[in-house]
């Protein structure tokens, strides 16, 4: 079979970008925690490249994209430990690429996926239960939902539903789950009434540049065509500078004083939003949904005082408001002009916002109940949460027994051991 030369190599420069993103994640959520806990964060992060990344050739991939076992619901073992790899994926006789690239491709997705989950668990989850819930999440959450959006065989494909990159499988998903998880864990020690503070913005502005650097691979090399990816790519860029801007205006009308933290996350908003809209809409709808987004997600940190549920950084409001918007505004902005089927404002009727409407629902619901199911389990036989006194000392010392930071010399003894981690916007 003769493979694009040129589409090959973007696909596989893409899925570098992707991976990028993780480390970037990494900083991102790592400047947002005490010093105390940062290591314990990065190493969250990291450790979920190296489990989620041998789960997938070894199984997850396969139960994704492997050849359907009926009804759209889930692959089989065809796949496992990538056998039959020079056979065309299911669905996708014409692709460019051969199956390996496509592998290490969508690899690269449930990576991030599974690493968005740290940032609603941070400061008080064990090490060796997060391992376990990650093995454990990648199966039972991830790779079905992953199958019917994202397979051509998936019954949430096959029935219309349009997310070019990830807005219900990567987005929805991480964000619905990772408040399932926090409320099986339970709450930081001091939530709600410490006002908890990140520790070093640079570092979080850092990691969201990363992110948002990455996310031209994430999102333009969806297109899985070096040709067709150009729409992905500016659209993208597009989404997330005009929430960047959209959120700090919103922090400039309810409190005076737009910030750093609020314009870095703005922009993952609104490349979270773009996400599943970038291959079908057009510059007027990539701007509306950015600034929507932008908009929405800042003034959605809140939720989590209102609901009682410690999203430690914001994972619901960020990544699942945001896909949740970005998901359903294709219904509205997707055009035919630059691909997929023309939605409400396109002349396209309701039928395109029905199908997104469904698979966000699907979304919300499968990854809730099945997280908590995963997460319940795991508490019940290994628990889930740190000691009182390992939360108060850091994860960094009680887990890993190292630390960030070597200030002791020049700052006073226990300088920013009582400001609180995570970003508690309200």
């Amino acid at each position: 079979m003769h493979y694009n030369s040129g589409d090959t190599a973007w696909v596989l420069v893409s899925a570098a970008l992707v991976l990028f993103m993780t480390p970037g994640l990494a900083l991102f959520y790592g400047g947002m925690v005490r010093r105390k806990h940062v290591l314990a964060m990065l190493m969250q992060n990291f450790v979920v490249m190296a489990v989620v990344g041998l789960v997938w050739v070894w199984l997850t991939y396969s139960l994704a994209f492997g050849p359907d076992i009926g009804g759209g619901v889930l692959g089989n073992l065809h796949f496992a430990a990538l056998a039959h790899i020079s056979q065309p994926v299911p669905g996708m006789a014409h692709q460019s690429i051969p199956q390996v690239a496509f592998v290490v491709f969508q690899m690269m997705f449930a990576v991030i996926t599974a690493a968005l989950l740290t940032g609603a668990s941070a400061d008080r989850l064990k090490f060796g239960a997060f391992v376990v819930f990650v093995v454990l999440w990648s199966i039972v959450v991830y790779a079905p939902i992953a199958h019917w959006v994202f397979s051509p065989e998936g019954w949430l494909f096959k029935s219309g539903t349009e997310d070019f990159a990830g807005g219900t499988v990567v987005e929805i998903t991480s964000g619905v789950s990772g408040a399932a998880l926090a409320l099986a864990v339970g709450r930081r020690r001091g939530w709600p009434h410490e006002l908890m503070r990140p520790h070093n913005v640079p570092l979080t502005v850092l990691g969201a540049g990363i992110l948002w650097f990455g996310w031209f691979g994430f999102n333009a090399g969806s297109a899985l065509s070096a040709g067709r990816a150009g729409a992905a790519f500016v659209n993208t860029n597009t989404a997330t500078a005009a929430a960047l801007l959209a959120w700090v205006l919103v922090e400039k009308l309810r409190s005076g004083k737009p910030t750093t933290l609020g314009a870095a996350s703005g922009a993952v908003a609104g490349a979270v939003a773009i996400t599943p809209a970038c291959g079908f809409v057009n510059t007027v709808g990539a701007t509306v949904i950015g600034v929507v987004a932008g908009a929405l997600c800042a003034l959605a940190v809140s939720l989590k005082f209102k609901l009682g549920v410690d999203d430690s950084l914001d994972v619901l409001a960020v990544h699942g408001v945001g896909g949740l918007v970005g998901t359903l505004m294709v219904g509205l902005f997707g055009t035919a002009a630059v691909a997929g089927a023309n939605g409400l404002f396109y002349g396209g009727g309701a039928g395109l916002l029905g199908h997104q409407a469904l698979a966000v629902g699907v979304a919300v619901g499968w990854a809730f109940v099945a997280t908590s199911a995963v997460a319940w389990a795991v508490k019940a036989v290994v628990g889930l949460r740190v000691s009182p006194e390992a939360e108060v000392m850091g994860l960094d010392i009680s887990l890993h027994e190292e630390t960030a930071y070597d200030l002791e010399n020049f700052v006073p003894s226990g300088f920013g051991g009582s400001v609180g981690s995570g970003t508690d916007r309200r």
